[in-house]
């Protein structure tokens, strides 16, 4: 038996958790978020937060009953306080801009590479920094993720699209001499 799910989910104020028909839902101030439940899990909705059982001992049910008791944490916690993912731009003359729907990224390369935000992101572009807001964990770290890849940091010159706090391990050039 999964330690993680045997947890019970607290539900914060102002958040609402409904199961029907094998698909739970939960509302929030920042939005509302819903998943279909495996038939391996059970879960509950009482007074004191959300339980989740597996309805069997088998591995899968086992890891689907720690799975499911994460998703439905991250997704209270997303539609109460949201999740925040920040880029740095790094680079001479490197810059983004927010166009309607649309990240224009201008990073090095002869054209502008641009990144569509989808519904439920919100994207900030503040100088170098390019904040990514939303109430699901999931598809926020997926933008950032695409953002990020059309110019990972690299460890010569410490330049690219990097996390705010990220640690680039950065190398020696060429050495001359004997």
């Amino acid at each position: 038996m999964s330690r993680i799910g045997k947890k019970i989910v607290s539900i914060t104020k102002g958040v609402t958790v409904k199961v029907n028909a094998g698909v739970l839902s939960v509302t929030g101030p920042k939005g509302t978020l819903s998943i279909t439940l495996r038939p391996e899990v059970e879960v509950k909705v009482e007074a004191e937060g959300v339980s989740v059982s597996s309805t069997n001992d088998s591995r899968f049910a086992n890891a689907m009953h720690g799975t499911t008791r994460a998703l439905i944490a991250n997704m209270v916690k997303g539609t109460a306080e949201g999740y925040l993912k920040e880029l740095d731009v790094v680079g001479v003359g490197w810059t983004a801009a927010l166009k309607g729907k649309e990240l224009q990224l201008n990073v090095g390369y002869a054209d502008v590479r641009k990144v569509a935000i989808p519904a439920g992101i919100t994207c900030v572009v503040e100088g170098a920094r390019i904040k990514i807001s939303g109430c699901d964990k999931q598809l926020v770290g997926q933008v950032a993720a695409v953002i990020r890849s059309h110019r990972k940091p690299e460890p010569y010159n410490g330049k690219g699209l990097m996390y705010v706090g990220e640690k680039i391990i950065r190398k020696e050039g060429k050495a001359f001499g004997s």
